[in-house]
Formats: structure tokens, sequence, C-alpha cells
């Protein structure tokens, strides 16, 4: 190392100046490794780099500092300007202009957790772009034939939503999509399984989630990656992360949280029991009404056919036909009244024509002479040998007469 010596007047150049001081101060084991804390200012995010360069100040000093692209990608928040930290690193000189600043390898939000202000930007930041909004959340199925679950094949969630599930709604199909719910590979996974379910319309609706931990072991559900899988999920996404208490990313972005796994799996499908009861009082309930409904119309009808009655020339022309009836009866008696004595009548003219009929009499054992046409009524209109004719009541003979 260059050490100059100050015994003896020297002209040093300003690198020489530089490099001997950064030597000090890179050579000094307490400036290796100091704890800092103050409040970010200047913040500078290098999206091209990934280097963040800023400034840390307190009340009365400021001094500059920068992080690399390699820590800065282990960061849990994200840097602001205003934001108090605590961070480690080391004192440097950057020798081109002679300035000492703080090379961060560490950050952390001073007085909260990184995972708690990580979660807290990232929730102000979708809220902001209104993904939580609820004109976007999509209505539940009311019937679902499939329900999706993505969640650890291992853990005892799987099990209760399975149990729930075919309880509930036995003819329910379940797709499951095993997946880590923790650790670095976890976020990645359970993207890939909202996207794989909502490009093949594998099911109706998706319950994604785990049981509960802490917020390190809940941290996977905290992805913006998932937050948007989510969002532009078409098929609805019931999130189940956690116990009650435990609030993630996917359950703001859902399009409805569940306390517990097993309550996801009781909003997912309905209960077959409930179903039942429900349709046996609805039948009943719509049999009654219809009763009423029914003798509500035959009143009315009843009611409308009296009216009818009243009004209608149907009755009038029944009195009629009855009248027309009853006259027709009349004439047809009257007729038959007449024709009876008429014949009476006849036949008794007939009786008294047949007493006066001559074959009557010669029936009774007389008979009628004629001569050329003529009733002979006395002897004297016939002579000896004159021919004449008799009549019988059977016939008639020629006869001769012969003498007195």
């Amino acid at each position: 190392m260059y050490k100059p010596d100050f015994a003896a007047p020297r002209v040093l150049s300003v690198s020489q100046l530089n490099f001997y001081i950064k030597s000090l101060v890179e050579n000094d084991a307490k400036l290796n490794c100091v704890f800092l804390t103050g409040e970010i200012s200047n913040l500078t995010d290098h999206y091209r780099s990934g280097h963040i360069y800023l400034s840390l100040k307190d009340e009365k000093s400021i001094i500059r500092a920068m992080m690399f692209a390699g820590n800065a990608r282990s960061l849990q928040f994200k840097p602001a300007d205003g934001m108090k930290i605590i961070c480690r690193g080391r004192i440097a000189v950057y020798e081109p202009n002679g300035q000492y600043q703080l090379y961060i390898e560490d950050m952390q939000p001073d007085g909260v957790g990184a995972l708690t202000l990580a979660y807290e930007q990232l929730k102000k930041t979708l809220t902001e772009k209104g993904i939580f909004d609820e004109s976007h959340k999509k209505p539940l199925p009311r019937f679902p034939k499939t329900v999706g679950v993505i969640t650890s094949p291992t853990g005892a969630a799987v099990q209760d939503i399975r149990n729930i599930l075919f309880r509930r709604f036995p003819c329910v199909n379940v797709v499951m999509c095993p997946v880590l719910v923790q650790g670095d590979s976890a976020p990645k996974q359970l993207v890939n399984a909202v996207k794989k379910l909502d490009e093949n319309n594998a099911c109706d609706v998706i319950i994604i989630g785990r049981g509960g931990g802490s917020i390190e072991d809940l941290w996977a559900f905290n992805s913006e990656e998932l937050a948007y899988a989510i969002y532009n999920c078409k098929i609805p996404v019931i999130s189940a992360v956690g116990h009650e208490t435990d609030f993630t990313i996917c359950d703001f972005v859902s399009d409805l949280r569940a306390p517990t796994p097993s309550a996801a799996a009781e909003l997912a499908v309905p209960d077959r029991d409930e179903l039942m009861t429900y349709y046996k009082s609805q039948l009943q309930y719509v049999c009654s009404i219809t009763d009423v409904k029914i003798k509500q119309c035959q009143n009315i009808l009843t009611e409308q056919q009296r009216k009818i009655s009243l009004f209608s020339p149907h009755n009038k022309i029944e009195k009629y036909e009855r009248y027309l009836s009853a006259y027709k009866a009349y004439c047809e008696k009257y007729i038959s009244d007449i024709i009876t004595e008429k014949n009476n009548e006849l036949s008794r003219l007939a009786a008294k024509i047949e007493s006066l009929n001559p074959l009557s009499v010669l029936s009774r054992g007389y008979s009628i002479a004629e001569k050329n046409g003529k009733v002979v009524t006395s002897k004297t209109q016939l002579n000896k040998d004159d021919l004449f004719t008799v009549e019988f009541s059977d016939g008639k003979i020629t006869a001769k007469a012969t003498g007195e």
C-alpha cells in the first residue's frame, strides 16, 4: 500500500491524496461494518442497473449512500424519501471525487418490520390502481359443477376443504392443484396454478389458500404477480389464507375472502340438506298459493258467469226456445185433437154410409134385379122371357123371366 511520507515537505497529487484517504478509511475495521439510522432523502432507484442511490440524514448531518443491485433485490419493502431506516454497511471513499459514502448491504425500516412495511406499500399501490374495487368482483356461481383447489397437498387445509365440499354438495367435482404455499418457489407456483385453471376453464370457482402462520409463512400470498393473476382471472376466486385475523394481498384482490379454508369450502357450494328443506318449503308454499289462486279464479269465474247470465242474449234465446217448444207442443196437440175428432166424425159418417150401402143389404140375403141397367122394383117391369141380372153380395147372375 502506498504511504506518502509526510515527514518531509512533498507536493501530492489529488489522486494520491484521495488514494491515501481511501486506504485509511477502508482499513479501519470500525468503518467496515457500521449500523446507521436516519431518514432517506434524495432517493434515486436506477431502474436499468438496479442500484439505489440516496442520502441518509438526521437533524444535523447527512451522508451519501448507495446500495448495489445484488443487495437491493433482497429488500422486502420499497425505500422512499422520508422513510426512517436502520441500515448495515461499510464506509468507503469514492476515489474519483474524493467523497466518502455509505455502501449499504442491508436495510430495514426503523420501527416496523420490513415485511409489514412491504405489505402496506403493495396494498397502497394496488388500492390506488383500483384492483381491489368492488366493481371488479365476480359473483360466485349458485351451483358449481367443479371447484378448483390451489393449496398444499400435505396440509390440513386440503383435507378440510375436500371433506366439507363433499359433505355439503356430494355431486361436485374437485380439481386439485398442489403447490408450495411458502418459500421462494411458492409465489410462482401459485401464479401458474391460477393461470392454468383459468386458461383451461377447468372449474367454476377457485379456492386458493392455506392454514394459518406468521407473516413470513403467509408471504407467498402477498405477491404482486399473484394479485394480478387473480385480478385477470375470469373464474371467481375465493381466498382462504390463514385464520380469520390474517389478511394478505390475495384476500383483497379475490372475489370473496373466507376467514378460513373450511369457511371457503362452505361458501363455494350450497348445502344439500338446506336445499332440500328450502325446496320442500317452496313446494308447499307454491301448492298453497296455487290452491288459493284457483279458488279465487273459480269465484271470479262464478261471478262473471252470473253477470253474463243477467245480460247475455243466450238466456232470452233459451226462454224463447222454451216458449216455442211449448207452443209447438200445444199446436201439435191441437192438430192431433182435430184430426182425432175428424177421424171420429169420418168413422161415424162411414158407418152411416155403410149402413146405406146396397151391398151391405145384399149381404144380409137381399139381391138387386136390373134390366137394361135399371133396377127392377116391380114385377110389372118384367115380361115373360125377359133377361135380367140379379146382383148378390158376392156377384151377379143372368136370369130369365118364365112367368108370373
